[in-house]
């Protein structure tokens, strides 16, 4: 074998072996000069994934716009002039880099609370979210914020970094007062998986290596917990939902239903729904850029055969006859405005939905959500950066889940009709969930118990005929 051919060999296994890696995508936030983009790129430098000539490119930028008055590993990440020059994250920058064990995609996201739109978009499709304290500062009002709009995007896995123990001399009491005030507010939130690491970006302590100054500290670093925390199982593999995106016809004798699982398994052989029109028929084939396949899940990009000929559009969702998705006109959703223009409640916007494009308006506004005290707040309208929650009418039914339980089907964007400009973004909320009130979430808790408590009574009662417990379980239930 030639050294061309041997090294061609290398690259392609080299090549294969990334390919096969789990991708998780992150999400970086914090307060202003938390130290969000010194952390992503001392965790680049340290690991060894940065190219020497960006290298060489940061140090000699250090010296003109460096802040720390050495190497500034902030500058791997902020690439704009203007965040050069202010010391700050404006846009959100994307950054794609690889370990041994898995690939990663990071968002480093503004701090500030004018950009909670740009932090919106990087959230959205992330399954990691790292959320930056200062150590000298703590809890603050942004850090409650950031936590609320991880949450509000379906973030499971939240890393607390908190920043710059370097600044306060590694104090373990400081650490765990943060601890204590974060895991406090993170149990009025959705969090599934917190983790808590104390850590200094600009010295580089728990990034890649352990620190030497915190023995007290016995957890995992952050590099570490990125390629460990267990992901896999956030992806819903019971649902199947299949937006169809496109019909391809490259002849008479073929037609394939294009598009990317949203979640679940696909298999040749299964019988599938197909929504609105409620028609019935079976999976013929699986098409992929590599061929014929067997079975495919979320979130592969693939081109379904049917056996029958239906009648399948852009739009239509393809899912499984004993599980469907709520399929309605009317439903109730988070909303983040992201436009200068206020929400004008009644007015007729284009909304997008999965491979879906229909027409729609927000009926009412219930409240808006203060996202620094978790309060609601009554608004007429949501401006620039609010959030609230939203009744939506649209002028035909759509097939939907809620977002937390599908992030494809239950989200949508709400485009401007005229200049075809972004206006929000929705989270599809489970109304049998969302719209019991909190105060009476606890009361309507306890009926329940006591409900179980009478029913369970009255089905072991021996002194009753059938009849006789009949009615009560009824008068139960209805009283």
């Amino acid at each position: 074998m030639s050294p061309s051919s041997s090294s061609t060999g290398d690259i392609e296994t080299f090549l294969k072996g990334r390919e096969a890696q789990e991708l998780v995508h992150i999400f970086t936030c914090g307060n202003v000069d938390d130290g969000k983009s010194s952390l992503i790129g001392r965790l680049l430098y340290d690991a060894k994934l940065l190219p020497t000539d960006v290298i060489a490119a940061v140090e000699r930028d250090s010296v003109r716009f460096g802040t720390t008055g050495g190497f500034d590993p902030a500058l791997v990440l902020d690439g704009l002039q203007a965040e050069r020059e202010q010391g700050i994250t404006i846009d959100v920058a994307y950054r794609y880099f690889a370990t041994e064990r898995r690939s990663f995609i990071v968002a480093d996201t503004p701090g500030h609370e004018q950009y909670t739109r740009n932090m919106a978009t990087g959230a959205s499709t992330a399954d990691l979210a790292i959320i930056l304290v200062d150590a000298r500062n703590g809890m603050r009002e942004q850090t409650k914020r950031h936590a609320f709009i991880a949450s509000l995007l379906g973030i499971r896995h939240i890393i607390v970094a908190v920043n710059k123990m370097d600044l306060v001399d590694y104090r373990e009491d400081l650490y765990e007062e943060i601890k204590r005030d974060f895991t406090s507010f993170a149990s009025r939130l959705d969090v599934k998986d917190l983790h808590l690491i104390p850590l200094s970006a600009l010295k580089g302590d728990n990034v890649v290596e352990q620190s030497k100054s915190m023995p007290w500290y016995r957890g995992a670093t952050l590099l570490y917990t990125l390629e460990t925390v267990h992901i896999a199982s956030d992806r819903n593999m019971i649902d199947v939902r299949f937006p169809v995106q496109y019909v391809s016809r490259p002849n008479a004798k073929y037609r394939g239903y294009a598009g990317t699982i949203a979640s679940g398994v696909l298999r040749v052989g299964d019988e599938v729904l197909i929504l609105p029109s409620k028609q019935r028929s079976t999976i013929a084939g699986i098409d992929t850029f590599n061929g014929e396949m067997k079975e495919a899940f979320a979130p592969m990009a693939v081109t379904l055969r049917l056996k029958d000929e239906r009648d399948v559009s852009r739009g239509d969702m393809i899912c499984a006859p004993k599980n469907v998705p709520h399929f309605d006109a009317s439903l109730e959703a988070m909303i983040v405005w992201m436009a200068e223009e206020p929400m004008d409640v009644q007015k007729e916007y284009v909304f997008k939905h999965a491979t879906k494009q229909l027409q729609g308006k927000i009926d009412v506004l219930r409240y808006a959500m203060d996202v620094n005290t978790l309060h609601r707040t009554e608004k007429d309208h949501l401006v620039l950066n609010d959030i609230g929650r939203c009744s939506v009418i649209l002028n035909q039914p759509i097939a939907f889940d809620a977002y937390e339980r599908n992030r494809t089907t239950g989200a949508f964007i709400i485009i401007d009709r005229l200049t075809n400009a972004t206006l929000g973004a929705g989270m599809i909320l489970d109304r049998r969930v969302e719209g019991e009130s909190e105060e009476n979430a606890p009361q309507d808790k306890r009926k329940a118990k006591d409900l179980r408590a009478a029913l369970r009574d009255l089905l072991q009662a021996s002194d009753l005929s059938e009849d006789e417990r009949i009615d009560r379980i009824l008068a139960l239930l209805t009283r």
